[in-house]
């Protein structure tokens, strides 16, 4: 790739490791492209990968991809379409290889480079059960492998928004310290990298579109940073300053994005509808990155069971308390570490559907010894099946209990971690970090809030008449991203949901840590819950264990909203 003022065409066909197999091909043939992205890993993801790595040293990489490319990688290089993905996971070099091997076979002309250096798992000392140890590298090494000539470009763990910035980084000759342009790229592949999430799907008005089947997004980089966010044309879904603004607070803390590349402001993105479609995104502006890499460890946190127990009918409150003394009577010789009980009343009185008469006890127990939440726990669960409360069932056969993973971001010094990227002829080429790095990254002075409303009636609703939401998980920590869709919603939203209201309104969060971000030019609010997830996804530490519904439920909640907003 080479310096040019035309746009840069960059699609996505993947946000997640299971996501739509055919998106490859329908990317490739729906409409022009000059790169197209894959984006496999999550915190989940290389827990799964580790494992799948300690029975198979082959391993460890997301197998879809090479099954994708058996029927598109010709296409690709027909079309002149370069590929980035982090689909190598833990071993980017095997995964490389086996394009190779597949494009050989395939009578295909295809020159594959791979980025590695991020697995730092034999380099220090992590302590006890950690599984994978990996830093989040950023697109510097994806841009010395396009210009190296790489048709194929294969990373283990980078950031999501490397998969962009190392493109557009290549194709536009920008140097390691243009931090405005980076951070336009930045800005462009977050939007990118959760796919269909900026095409209207997981929406919070999803029923203003028709999001059966949304077409992945691709962005029009140009020279400067500033891009659009558009999809091919007769695909689903729908691109407006909505979906990309929910997109935008997906994952997201403060003001400022810190990355291996360049630390974005969020507090400067403006996003304007270019017509159908399409959103201009522009204004963004950059600044040096940290000195250090965000470094994610997975480990093996212990062993967990589960029995939900199925309450019918009258009695709810009773019938729960009854086979709860009776477990806890069994457990008493030998109670795990950690025991929670959750009762779902999805009851509903006199009704026509026995299901629908029915409510949700659930019991979770966790333990580092197996033994002490395997049979101990099942066992006592199936032997109540006739000597407990009437109608006695549970939703699934009790197991002996699996194990369940922890992870944690810990801080690698930059300077200290081998980025390198591997050209098409085998050469190696280290890559250095980013230049004049800060120690550190601190928040943002907050800007003034609007002016409130004037006072004027009320009504009681719920927020989400006026405001969308979504939410997700960053390890243990939930961030819920709240917007106004017009600006005296705004001036409502800014004044009224504060870190107490959300307390109030979210009771989960009443005993965490809190902290609220305004970023007025997106009209938007961004919450981080510290602690709400527990030890992160992978321990299923609540009912929604990655926080995606977090934000809907903050919509359906009830309170005093001004008449001229509904």
């Amino acid at each position: 790739m080479t310096a040019a003022s035309s746009p840069l065409r960059i699609g996505n066909a993947s946000g997640f490791y299971g996501d739509r197999f055919d998106a490859l091909r329908e990317m490739l043939t729906g409409g022009p492209l000059d790169v197209l992205t894959g984006d496999y890993l999550a915190e989940l993801t290389m827990l799964i990968l580790g494992r799948d790595r300690a029975k198979d040293p082959a391993r460890g990489y997301a197998t879809t991809f090479l099954r994708q490319l058996e029927d598109t990688l010709g296409l690709a290089m027909e079309r002149g379409v370069r590929l980035v993905t982090n689909a190598g996971g833990l071993n980017p070099a095997g995964l490389a290889d086996a394009i190779r091997k597949l494009a050989e076979r395939l009578g295909i002309g295809c020159r594959v480079a791979h980025v590695e250096g991020d697995d730092l798992l034999g380099a220090h000392d992590w302590g006890a059960g950690v599984v994978t140890a990996n830093a989040y590298l950023g697109g510097a090494g994806i841009t010395a492998c396009l210009r190296g000539g790489a048709d194929v470009v294969v990373t283990g763990r980078v950031t999501d928004a490397a998969l962009v910035t190392g493109p557009a980084a290549a194709h536009f000759g920008w140097a390691a310290d243009d931090w405005d342009a980076l951070a336009g790229a930045v800005v462009a592949g977050h939007i990118l990298e959760c796919g269909t999430q900026a095409t209207g799907g997981n929406y919070s008005f999803f029923a203003e579109h028709d999001v059966r089947r949304p077409g992945f997004p691709l962005a029009e980089i140009h020279p400067d940073g500033s891009s659009v966010i558009t999809k091919h044309p007769h695909t689903g879904g729908a691109v407006t300053v909505g979906t990309v603004t929910a997109q935008l607070l997906y994952e997201t803390a403060g003001a400022r994005y810190p990355g291996p590349d360049v630390t974005a402001r969020l507090d400067s993105v403006r996003l304007v509808q270019d017509g159908p479609d399409r959103v201009r995104v522009h204004g963004v502006r950059g600044e040096a990155p940290p000195r250090t890499l965000k470094t994610g460890l997975t480990r093996l946190g212990g062993h967990r069971n589960e029995v939900v127990f199925v309450l019918t009918g009258l009695d709810i409150e009773a019938k729960a308390a009854l086979v709860r003394d009776q477990m806890e009577g069994a457990m008493a010789k030998r109670r795990p570490a950690e025991v929670r009980w959750a009762l779902s009343r999805t009851d509903h009185p006199d009704a026509a559907v026995q299901e629908e008469a029915s409510a949700l006890l659930r019991l979770v127990v966790r333990d580092r010894d197996p033994a002490a939440v395997g049979r101990v726990i099942s066992g006592a669960a199936v032997e109540l099946a006739l000597a407990s409360y009437p109608g006695f069932h549970v939703t699934a056969p009790p197991g002996k209990g699996s194990p369940y993973g922890v992870f944690e971001a810990v801080s690698t010094p930059a300077d200290t971690v081998p980025h390198t990227a591997v050209l098409p002829d085998g050469s190696r080429l280290s890559v250095p970090p980013a230049p004049t790095t800060p120690a550190a990254v601190g928040p943002v002075d907050e800007a003034p809030p609007p002016p409130p409303l004037p006072p004027g009636p009320t009504r009681r609703a719920p927020l989400g008449a006026v405001a969308g939401a979504r939410s997700g998980d960053k390890g243990g920590s939930a961030n819920i991203g709240v917007w106004a869709r017009g600006e005296d919603a705004w001036r409502w939203l800014a004044h009224t949901l504060t870190t107490d209201r959300l307390r109030e309104l979210l009771p989960e969060t009443a005993e965490l840590n809190v902290t609220r971000h305004p970023l007025p030019r997106l009209r938007a609010l961004n919450f981080v819950v510290d602690g709400l997830l527990g030890e992160g996804v992978a321990a299923q530490a609540r009912f929604d264990p990655q926080a995606k519904a977090v934000g809907e439920w903050l919509r359906s909640r009830h309170l005093d909203i001004p008449e001229v907003l509904l």
